[in-house]
């Protein structure tokens, strides 16, 4: 995600939202629903080997990747409509 740590994010594609008592189904998303957070900054994943490997022609390639992920704490999640697919 395109944001700088500390700014406020708005989610507004929530395709699930869950609790003790009710649960709501997207298809394929809840209208009206949203997600405000709060970016924490970016961090690399794990790394990942990619190995390619072809017998008898003394072909190898080995590269490796780590993935930058974007680390974001909830603030609030704003219910939409109901849905009926909801328990």
């Amino acid at each position: 995600m395109d944001v700088r740590e500390g700014d406020t994010v708005a989610l507004d594609k929530v395709l699930f939202i869950g609790g003790d008592d009710r649960r709501q189904v997207g298809n394929p998303t809840i209208e009206g629903a949203r997600v405000k957070a709060t970016c924490l900054g970016e961090a690399k994943g794990d790394k990942v080997i990619v190995f390619k490997y072809k017998p008898k022609t003394r072909y190898r390639s080995k590269r490796g990747h780590r993935q930058m992920h974007t680390r974001i704490v909830i603030n609030e999640i704003i219910k939409g409509k109901e849905s009926k697919h909801g328990a």
